[in-house]
């Protein structure tokens, strides 16, 4: 509905063009709001008072000359000015009830599709030297909410795991691997069940043998060189810790696959070529034997240039060399309109130099978008980065195991005489589920405290909160299977079933609130007030008990839209969703 309403004050706006009220080349966001006071209407605009500069004319008059010339709608029962200028719209109950019916037998919920764009989404990303850790949850399910949500709306999206499969330390790593091969036989199956600990007795070797900190550099020189002997090691030892990777993403229930892989390596054989594309352009300077480039936009806070490193004193690359080589890649072969990286705000000014640069250096397109969309840390109940008792870095595995066993002692609280099996599978979605909305539902340019106790309450916005909600309003159906709803209708009579059909109306514009900042939390939000509002209505309206026939189907109706509502938020979220808990 609030579309509608922007599409007829864009026709007015193009009115007031050709009869001279606004001059022919004017631009507006027209915006339009839901208002907090249902005694104003449903739906409100400043555009009076946006256009009363250019219009030459006060707020009010222009209000009224706006409301004289909207197009004719039959959603629109009521509009009214306010205050200084605004514009309050009454939405019709009929056309909102028409709305919601639609909405009932549409795969997308009555959603209207926005033009389809090819959108690049950079998430997840772990160095394969390790395994994933508390660090990689955020980047790694809020990416994966929004290319869900994205794909909903109907956009091509190409999702990339730019992991960090390259560099001086896999020297290190495979001349490990090379030694426990040797030691082991050539036949034995080299099964790196623990990388952390991989990693710690390769680094120790490095550090106490010269000989073997020898063979590690000549390692690196060879890989880079493309040598098949160590392409085979490289690739075993990739092989080897995509698996784990994997592993978790199923656990967490992510959508990436190995074929969304497209790490440091793939831009290898690139990264020379952007350095002489960038020297050919003029923008390279050296500093200290490094190849820079400075940009007048960003300086220190004394005034010194903040350089871009491209490429060492040493001939090695860093981060923005690679990072230029996949923008490029992803504006050229991918055809992106915008790409989207999931990456902690510690990074932004990173992003902020090399997105300039991109566009100076005409890397990517005019017209592609560059986003960063950074978030905040995890944190422990200190208020300080989520370790371990003991200070070391949480594997993501581990927790997700707590989250399992604390998931398991309170379903089983609940329902001591339920069977083992259905307990064990309960419990696993409501672990993920909490570890993963408790994380959504924070603005994810935030901090936010890590809290087992908090995430598996039962109150608040919570995904037990939401999983229970969804199994209280499809436990409805249970009993009401021999009812046929074929010819059914909606209608809005009571004023709590109008606040609930206004809430689910409200599906669409808050997907392309998430979508268009990467802002999970927006849906979380929504979610849980469409949860709340429809408490509140099935406590005030009687569904199976209604007092007539009709009442009660169109009640069906609007419990089954509820439903299907909270299914597919929470599916866009990458939560599952239980019959019964």
């Amino acid at each position: 509905m609030k579309s509608h309403i922007e599409s007829l004050l864009e026709q007015t706006l193009e009115s007031f063009k050709q009869q001279g009220i606004v001059p022919a080349d004017f631009q507006a966001r027209i915006q339009v709001d839901r208002t907090k006071d249902k005694s104003h209407g449903d739906l409100a605009t400043n555009l009076a008072m946006m256009l009363t500069k250019v219009a030459k004319k006060n707020p009010r008059e222009l209000a009224q000359l706006i409301i004289d010339t909207l197009p004719a709608s039959s959603h629109v029962a009521k509009v009214e000015i306010a205050g200084p200028g605004f514009i309050n719209f009454f939405i019709d109950d009929n056309a909102l009830a028409d709305q919601l019916q639609q909405a009932l037998n549409d795969d997308h919920l009555g959603v209207i599709l926005p033009t389809k764009q090819t959108i690049v989404v950079d998430y997840s990303s772990p160095n394969l030297a390790k395994e994933m850790h508390v660090g990689h949850l955020r980047s790694t399910i809020i990416g994966d909410s929004v290319v869900r949500a994205l794909e909903f709306l109907g956009h091509n999206v190409i999702r990339q795991n730019h992991v960090g499969d390259w560099g001086t330390q896999f020297g290190m790593l495979l001349a490990y691997m090379e030694e426990l091969r040797a030691a082991n036989g050539e036949q034995a199956k080299m099964e790196l069940s623990d990388l952390e600990s991989f990693y710690r007795a390769a680094k120790v070797r490095f550090d106490e043998s010269t000989e073997f900190a020898t063979r590690s550099r000549q390692l690196v020189v060879a890989l880079q060189s493309g040598d098949e002997y160590c392409n085979k090691l490289w690739r075993e030892f990739n092989d080897i810790s995509l698996s784990h990777c994997h592993d978790v993403y199923k656990r967490l229930g992510v959508s990436l696959t190995r074929a969304d892989v497209h790490g440091e390596s793939a831009y290898n054989a690139d990264l020379a070529q952007v350095v002489k594309d960038l020297d050919a352009q003029g923008l390279l300077s050296e500093s200290n034997g490094a190849k820079v480039v400075f940009q007048e936009e960003f300086r220190t806070k004394e005034g010194e240039p903040l350089p871009v490193i491209i490429q060492k004193a040493d001939g090695g690359y860093l981060y923005a060399t690679s990072d230029l080589a996949a923008m490029r890649y992803r504006s050229s072969v991918l055809k992106a309109d915008r790409a989207l990286y999931f990456v902690d705000l510690r990074q932004a000014l990173h992003f902020q130099q090399v997105f300039n640069l991109a566009k100076l250096a005409k890397f990517v397109r005019a017209d592609m978008s560059l986003e960063h969309t950074g978030f905040g840390t995890m944190n422990g109940e200190d208020g300080r980065p989520f370790k371990t008792r003991s200070g070391g870095v949480v594997k993501l595995v581990d927790l997700l195991d707590e989250a399992n066993v604390r998931a398991l002692e309170l379903v089983r609280s609940k329902n001591p005489d339920m069977d083992e099996a259905t307990l064990t599978e309960i419990a696993r979605v409501v672990g993920i589920s909490a570890v993963k909305y408790a994380d959504l539902s924070k603005n994810r340019t935030s901090d936010y405290i890590f809290s087992f106790e908090q995430m598996l309450s039962f109150e608040g916005n919570t995904a037990p909160y939401l999983l229970y909600a969804y199994t209280r309003v499809a436990g409805i159906f249970k009993r009401a299977e021999d009812i046929d709803l074929s010819q059914a209708k909606i209608a809005l009579e009571h004023e709590k079933e109008k606040d609930l059909g206004t809430k689910l109306a409200q599906f669409g514009e808050v997907l392309t609130r998430m979508t268009d900042k990467g802002l999970p939390h927006v849906l979380c939000g929504y979610l849980y007030e469409l949860a709340s509002e429809f408490s509140s209505f099935y406590e005030a309206c009687p569904v199976l008990a209604a007092d007539t026939e009709a009442q009660k189907q169109s009640r069906l109706l609007l419990s089954q839209l509820t439903a299907n509502t909270l299914k597919t938020g929470l599916s866009l979220l990458g939560i599952e969703t239980l019959e019964r808990m």
